[in-house]
């Protein structure tokens, strides 16, 4: 069996060297042709590299550098270039790169660190500098994703190449991957909605479909793009979908659409059931991508109008426990926790606090506390109810709420803050800021301004409201009833 991320795409390679592996607008590219990139850009790389940072835009290149550096044995730490230059930074430092895989565009945004430009330094070569040769341990560490932290600064979840192959097979044992399959890559490198599109698809003898950032506009010049490339597969959070969901109709060429990343509605998908396939999956990226399915064509919403997370993909196990760590009945609430092939290794850098959500058993076995409520149903799939701390998804990414707070009070302006989450009317979440001033003249645009340094865009609370003081319980801490809420209409 193919353990290795690298394994797995070589073994593909063989087989299929003059079929399309990627789809631009106005180029493709077959899996001999990403091969023999991969292999010239790892020919490039020094000796002995142990951590790559990819900081690329989206295309062929990205994805043979992404394969080089795991060629070489190396573990990769995407960042989108638009991301804060402080939040890059923290990163890289962090996961302590060797160098940074970028475009000269993005050279003057990532000071500091050593830099080999794809665009230029591999311009001109026929051949590579050295042939390498790959390792072929699966519990060799693939890539490190970033998610909102507790402690104020982003967390890194390292992922092995095992991780990724097991996850890999559950895909292609669930959806059946097909050579005629394209699946639409749409996501940020940074959320392993990515991994999903890139690796389930590649390593499963399918290609991939990269729209220009124009493609991505709107919805409608997207589905021209779905069209005119004969995608078949889309993997995107639920607001995707809920988009799609307006259209007349949808391409015909599309067979299945998986939402990830948030709760899935059934108002959001009601006009797609007939035209496509339509599956709702769960899973944190400490557990690879999914841990979770469930077939919304042949199934049903919940009294709260949202659908079942499903069953345990192939290779995972889910057990709903209470705070004591035993199983719960079915049917009552408790915490989602995972084990088996996804598990990941954890968090690099110095979090023994959070790295206790891993709990290691006397033979060897991994189980991940997810934080996530939950129970099981009556016919065996599970029900997600929300988080039981302050952690929440914004347009389908994690945001640790105490994460932004931490931001907040670093601003010059702000004397205190609390940050809070509250739902709109469509059931998405949003956060409100309540601050009091160092400065009478506080200007909510400078404050805006300072927090995206290093936060992305949706890390920054959507409204702010000027407190004289905030209100405190008789605990002395933070009365949250005494709050104002600031409402917000749905989307959907």
């Amino acid at each position: 069996m193919k353990n290795t991320i690298y394994e797995c795409f070589q073994n593909v390679v063989s087989h299929n060297r003059q079929k399309t592996a990627i789809i631009e607008n106005n180029r493709t590219m077959t899996f001999g042709e990403l091969s023999d990139l991969a292999e010239l850009m790892a020919g490039t790389f020094p000796d002995k590299i142990s951590s790559v940072g990819i900081v690329m835009n989206h295309r062929a290149e990205m994805v043979a550098a992404i394969l080089a550096v795991l060629k070489c044995g190396a573990r990769y730490v995407p960042a989108e270039p638009d991301f804060p230059t402080g939040r890059i930074s923290y990163m890289m430092k962090e996961a302590d790169v060797d160098f940074i895989l970028t475009e000269r565009e993005y050279g003057d945004k990532l000071g500091g660190f050593p830099l080999r430009f794809t665009d230029c330094e591999i311009c001109g070569l026929e051949s590579p500098g050295a042939k390498r040769t790959y390792a072929r341990s699966p519990e060799q560490p693939a890539y490190v994703l970033y998610t909102s932290g507790t402690t104020g600064k982003p967390k890194g979840v390292c992922v092995t190449n095992g991780n990724v192959c097991h996850y890999v097979r559950a895909f292609d044992h669930e959806f059946h991957v097909r050579p005629q399959d394209t699946m639409l890559q749409y996501s940020v490198c940074s959320f392993d909605i990515f991994v999903e599109e890139v690796f389930a698809s590649l390593l499963n003898g399918a290609a991939i479909a990269i729209p220009a950032e124009e493609d991505k506009a709107d919805i409608h010049a997207l589905m021209d793009f779905v069209e005119r490339h004969q995608v078949t597969i889309i993997s995107g959070f639920p607001y995707l979908l809920a988009e799609m969901n307006h259209l007349p109709f949808i391409p015909s060429s599309l067979r299945l659409l998986i939402s990830g990343g948030d709760v899935l509605r059934g108002v959001y998908v009601d006009r797609l059931l007939g035209q496509a396939k339509v599956y709702n999956t769960y899973g944190p990226s400490e557990t690879t991508v999914c841990v979770s399915y469930y077939n919304c064509s042949q199934g049903k919403v919940l009294e709260d109008g949202t659908y079942p997370i499903g069953k345990p993909v192939k290779g995972s196990r889910i057990l709903i426990l209470d705070a004591q760590g035993s199983q719960v009945p079915d049917g009552e609430t408790g915490e989602i926790c995972i084990l088996g092939d996804g598990v990941s290794l954890g968090y690099i850098g110095s979090r023994e606090e959070e790295n206790r959500a891993f709990e290691r058993a006397e033979d060897s076995t991994v189980m991940y506390r997810s934080g996530d409520l939950g129970y099981f149903l009556p016919d065996g799939n599970i029900a997600f109810l929300h988080r039981k701390d302050t952690q929440i998804m914004i347009y389908g990414k994690r945001v640790e709420v105490s994460e932004v707070e931490s931001h907040l009070y670093q601003c010059q302006s702000v004397q205190q803050a609390i940050v809070r989450a509250f739902t709109d009317e469509g059931g998405l979440s949003y956060m409100t800021a309540y601050v009091v001033p160092a400065d009478q003249n506080i200007k909510v645009s400078a404050v805006r301004n300072e927090l995206a340094e290093n936060l992305t865009s949706f890390m920054i609370p959507e409204f702010f409201v000027k407190m004289p003081s905030i209100p405190l319980n008789t605990n002395g801490k933070p009365d949250i009833s005494k709050l104002p809420v600031v409402m917000k209409a749905g989307n959907f």
